[in-house]
């Protein structure tokens, strides 16, 4: 277990498209000092202060995505992919740059942002990483969709879904999660739509940047991308993925369960939003005396 923050080595930068806007932007992950946190800066805007610092609360929408506010009103869109490579590779400190409305969403998977960070590199630093311990059942439920967090030794993710498709049906992922689980099990896999909500999508703004070269479409019982899957249970990987950056609003790693059944971005934070409620149910906890004892 990583007992000290980390941050990156030195600075990355990557672009692409945005999924949702369509919106080209360039990205610029750099290292931050102890402490700080994660931090989005929309450096296309100057007219007002443009750093939105990652919370449960900054979470402003979640239709198909994560959507993030400063206070000055500046929004990032789209964040949740790189926030979930970010807790998994162990960084929990960075200032992320981006030129534009909305992360890029590369591949649809959190795979380029994984070769980001192994570029940049990780610089321990003297301070100690603190983790959400879960000490009580937390549970939100919308109809038959449900999220909770419980206690457990270690980072556990457990997903559920069912689609009236023959592409999906009932899928389901149990996993120990931490950082060579996550590269192992979830990091490459694909964002997922389907081919009949895409003009109803456009209408609304979304999916004007979406493909086949960044998500997995899906029309009736098929499955349009000519590769096909990366997996056989790809979907509920990819919402496993999805819920795991979508916890990291919090700001730090996490020591508990997560279980998910037909959940998405705003049971996600509706859940996030009912942990900070509960101070009862979870403490922050350190390890570095543990490991002083021990030694």
């Amino acid at each position: 277990m990583q007992v000290f923050q980390h941050t990156v080595r030195s600075a990355a930068s990557f672009a692409g498209v945005g999924v949702h806007t369509g919106a080209q932007a360039r990205v610029t992950v750099r290292p931050a000092a102890a402490d700080t946190g994660v931090v989005f800066v929309r450096s296309d805007i100057t007219d007002r202060p443009n750093q939105i610092a990652v919370s449960g609360e900054a979470v402003c929408r979640t239709q198909l995505g994560t959507v993030i506010e400063g206070q000055a009103g500046v929004t990032l869109a789209t964040i949740e992919h790189l926030m979930a490579a970010l807790v998994m590779l162990g960084i929990d400190n960075a200032i992320v740059e981006v030129d534009g409305p909305e992360m890029p969403i590369m591949d649809g998977s959190s795979a380029a942002f994984v070769a980001v960070l192994d570029a940049a590199g990780k610089r321990a630093q003297a301070a100690p990483r603190r983790f959400i311990e879960i000490l009580q059942t937390v549970e939100v439920v919308d109809g038959d969709k449900r999220a909770s967090l419980s206690t457990a030794a270690g980072f556990e993710v457990a997903f559920e879904i069912d689609f009236p498709t023959a592409a999906i049906g009932r899928q389901r992922v149990d996993l120990a999660m931490d950082e060579r689980a996550f590269r192992d099990e979830l990091a490459d896999c694909r964002t997922f739509g389907f081919l009949h909500e895409v003009e109803a999508l456009r209408a609304l703004g979304l999916a004007r940047g979406g493909g086949l070269d960044n998500a997995v479409v899906i029309d009736g019982d098929a499955i349009l991308n000519p590769e096909g899957l990366r997996r056989p249970d790809e979907f509920v990987r990819h919402k496993a993925l999805d819920a795991i950056g979508d916890l990291y609003v919090l700001g730090f790693p996490m020591i508990g369960r997560f279980e998910g059944v037909r959940a998405g971005h705003g049971l996600n934070n509706a859940l996030v939003r009912a942990l900070l409620a509960r101070p009862d149910a979870w403490r922050l906890r350190t390890f570095v005396q543990d490991l002083a004892v021990a030694v």
